[in-house]
């Protein structure tokens, strides 16, 4: 039964939240940075016309003060300026005493006493003598000023101010605040539309993978994922049906393994019953007598044999076998166990010959038991799977920068199907038998020596070539002979 999944452990509502996150997150920073900074830099701007106008009238408005023109006179220059920069003007007085308020001279809009107690644009202007410029709250509503100092003789300090109202710089602010509400608003709901559809596409494709996997679990291997994309998703469903073709090999190779094993333990088995039997209630001469015993002595070796073979499978598998690394003389090696493989050799009708290439004699860095194991297997399943009386030989060499061992025969050689998978475990090539571990168990052994084992097929020859780390040589004493 599938868990109950929370909704947060679900990749589809994550993503849709991610999608979510991020756009509102977008929309959340343009309204709190660009708004506010628009704002200011259209206040600015506004403020920046105000200036250049009031830059450009100062002289005129200085020259009617220094004149003394009358007050009708004054009040229409006023009004001029006023329509030709298109703001409020108004001619202040600022008087020497802080604590005493302006007061108006002439306004463009029939103004006669200052709205506050004094302007702050005018007193600032009026103490600098350059101009200054100030935004002001006047009936709820934000003024921008600019006053310039101008020249004029008496007691009084003279300004021209001209302002002009920012509702319109509000106006605009408050246009583009709900636009980008409204377009966040559609951004975010098309990134939670656009993430539910990539997000359930993306579900529907992992729950494939989720049921495959489930009927992989089972045992099931016969149904392979539809591969509709180049993405890593499909990448991964294309990885998953080649473990799922791999699973399946796996599967019938044990399967067939164990109808193997059970014939391979059931025939000796039963052959060691009869014998038994035979012996002890039967008198056989002598000669029959010799020949149970050697017919059960093989017997014994294939048991243990298969035994052996499991229980190195077993320990690779759980990665508790032990390797060793230490300098390896793989020619005394070779001829140790061509030795000791001598009498097998001799009932097959076949010669061990042992050769190197090079002097002095080959050095790998390495586990020696674990070579000779390895070179056990390949001598014999060369002697299983050749017909009699062919020759076997093993050479020792560099090449490429690594040592090498490598067992040759002039058998008939291996068929092109099962090249590719005489390292499978529980794969055997033909009908001789045997548990299909031998080769298997040889090449892990040969990588956990940070080496290889690989088939190098000839026509009319077999040879597996063992790599192993290559070292510094020193002159090894010699062992003579060849064995047969």
């Amino acid at each position: 039964m599938t868990p109950r999944r929370l909704p947060l452990n679900s990749v589809r509502n994550r993503l849709v939240l991610l999608f979510f996150v991020i756009t509102a997150g977008a929309v959340g920073f343009v309204y709190l940075y660009v708004v506010p900074q628009l704002r200011s830099s259209l206040t600015a701007e506004k403020l920046h016309r105000l200036e250049a106008d009031a830059a450009d009238q100062g002289p005129r408005l200085a020259e009617a003060m220094q004149l003394g023109v009358s007050q009708e006179r004054l009040r229409r220059i006023v009004r001029d300026v006023a329509q030709e920069t298109e703001s409020r003007v108004t001619l202040v007085g600022v008087r020497p005493e802080p604590e005493q308020p302006a007061f108006v001279v002439s306004d463009s809009e029939f103004e006669r006493t200052a709205v506050e107690p004094r302007y702050v644009a005018a007193a600032s202007a009026a103490a600098s003598g350059a101009a200054s410029s100030a935004v002001e709250l006047v009936d709820g509503g934000r003024i921008g000023q600019t006053a310039i100092p101008l020249s004029a003789p008496g007691e009084a300090s003279w300004v021209a101010v001209l302002s002009g109202s920012l509702d319109e710089v509000d106006d605009n602010v408050a246009l583009i605040r709900r636009q980008i509400l409204i377009a966040g608003t559609i951004a975010v709901l098309a990134a939670l539309l656009a993430g539910y559809l990539v997000a359930r596409a993306h579900s529907r494709r992992l729950g494939r993978l989720e049921q495959a996997a489930e009927k992989v679990a089972e045992g099931d291997f016969s149904v392979p994922i539809p591969v509709d994309s180049g993405d890593e998703v499909g990448q991964l469903a294309m990885t998953f049906n080649q473990m799922q073709v791999k699973l399946a090999r796996l599967d019938s190779a044990r399967k067939e393994f164990i109808a193997n094993a059970s014939h391979e333990l059931r025939t000796p088995i039963f052959s060691l019953g009869g014998f038994v039997e035979l012996l002890e209630h039967e008198e056989p001469d002598e000669a029959s007598r010799d020949e149970f015993v050697r017919t059960m002595r093989e017997q014994v070796e294939r048991l243990t044999k298969l035994t052996a073979d499991l229980l190195d499978l077993s320990k690779l598998d759980a990665d508790a076998i032990e390797i060793r690394s230490e300098p390896v003389a793989l020619e005394r090696i070779a001829r140790q166990v061509a030795t000791e493989l001598g009498p097998l050799a001799d009932r097959h009708g076949s010669r061990l010959d042992v050769r190197c290439e090079g002097d002095p004699p080959l050095l790998a860095r390495a586990d020696p038991d674990r070579v000779a194991q390895i070179l056990r297997i390949l001598l014999d399943n060369a002697l299983t799977h050749t017909p009699k009386e062919t020759a076997i030989t093993i050479t020792s060499r560099v090449h490429g920068g690594t040592s090498e061992l490598i067992v040759s025969d002039e058998g008939p050689g291996i068929d092109s199907r099962s090249r590719e998978r005489v390292f499978e475990r529980f794969y055997t090539g033909d009908s001789v038998g045997g548990s299909g571990l031998g080769l298997a168990i040889a090449r892990e052994l040969a990588q956990r020596m940070d080496g290889d084992l690989a088939l190098s097929p000839r026509r009319g020859h077999t040879d597996f070539v063992l790599a192993l780390p290559a070292m510094a040589a020193k002159r090894q004493p010699a062992v003579s002979g060849a064995a047969t």
